[in-house]
């Protein structure tokens, strides 16, 4: 599979966070109203086998990476006897800088920062609650039950940020070209809740062919968005990953079938890092749902179960984790 990188600017704050599972969802959904149905089927054949057409990560801040789902003390040895304080600035250090992804995995902690450092002094993101009103029309006013005020959770981004997102595309089936659009046309219609009062905008400002990094003698990899690992192969002994329950709903028509949720599944974080062993390792993890296994609304609903994926070298921080 081709490896692409699509940096944004947001235009608007979000309701949605930009994960990756969630992009693929209203991916299709895009694909679909710009070539029909037909077209999204066609894309979807062999999905659950191992076949996806597109495998999209989580945004980041542009030229960085998550960093691993792995113990502090592994990432740096300071942390083993500092001070509560200082342990947890360190936790808050949560992205890599790409230019810094050779540097050996053990020393990590020391080359990432928190998302305050990335925009100076002022945050990159903030999250802040907005209040929503449904008005009664019989009455006028808000009220009780289904008419009382509640609040939604937004994340706002500083004027000038930029996020990356990287993708596996199969050249043989789909194109980063039409990739390319679709991410266009999501940016202007409004990606997640709330896209139809103004949330989710962004503008696309660069499209590339990107080869994602890999360390030298890489043995695991590092999921860039939530994926589902279970079944396939991976050394749980050498693998270090974060639980992530995926409680998802339908979007567009479907949403008003009269069942919006979809079942809810259990997926390792991104971040999460797996030794290979029989399983894949570009991409990480397999589809899901299908059969009206993930589905009562839409029988033939799947989920991306796969991530892009960066290799690592983690010989060394496995001793370490070994000894302690």
């Amino acid at each position: 599979m081709q490896s692409w990188r699509f940096r944004i600017r947001p235009l608007s704050a979000f309701a949605t966070p930009l994960r990756g599972d969630t992009l693929f969802g209203q991916l299709c959904w895009a694909l679909r109203l710009a070539n029909g149905e037909e077209a999204l089927v066609r894309q979807l054949e062999g999905y659950t086998q191992g076949a996806p057409f597109c495998v999209l990560s989580d945004a980041f801040p542009a030229g960085y990476l998550p960093r691993p789902q792995l113990p502090l003390f592994a990432l740096s040895a300071d942390t083993e006897d500092t001070a509560p304080e200082k342990r947890k600035q360190y936790k808050n250090r949560l992205w890599l800088p790409l230019e810094k992804f050779q540097q050996p995995v053990e020393e990590w902690l020391h080359h990432c920062v928190s998302a305050s450092d990335i925009a100076g002094r002022a945050a990159w993101q903030k999250a802040r609650a907005r209040v929503h009103n449904t008005i009664n029309r019989r009455t006028g006013t808000t009220g009780e039950g289904a008419f009382a005020p509640y609040t939604v959770e937004e994340q706002w981004y500083n004027p000038g940020a930029q996020l990356d997102i990287y993708a596996l595309v199969d050249e043989s089936r789909f194109s980063g070209e039409m990739l390319e659009q679709l991410l266009r046309n999501i940016g202007d219609s409004g990606y997640g809740k709330d896209a139809g009062i103004g949330r989710g905008r962004f503008h696309l400002e660069l499209s590339e062919l990107y080869q994602l990094p890999e360390q030298g003698d890489s043995d695991t990899w590092m999921a860039l968005a939530p994926c589902a690992p279970q079944g396939l192969g991976y050394k749980p002994e050498a693998s270090y990953w974060k639980p992530f329950t995926r409680y998802g709903r339908h979007g567009a028509l479907a949403a008003v079938s009269g069942h919006p949720f979809k079942n809810p599944v259990l997926l390792a974080d991104t971040g999460s890092v797996f030794a290979p062993g029989a399983g894949p390792v570009q991409p990480l993890g397999r589809g899901l749902g299908g059969d009206g296994r993930l589905s009562v609304a839409v029988a033939d609903s799947v989920h991306q179960g796969y991530a892009p994926a960066v290799g690592l070298n983690l010989r060394r921080v496995r001793a370490r984790i070994e000894r302690s």
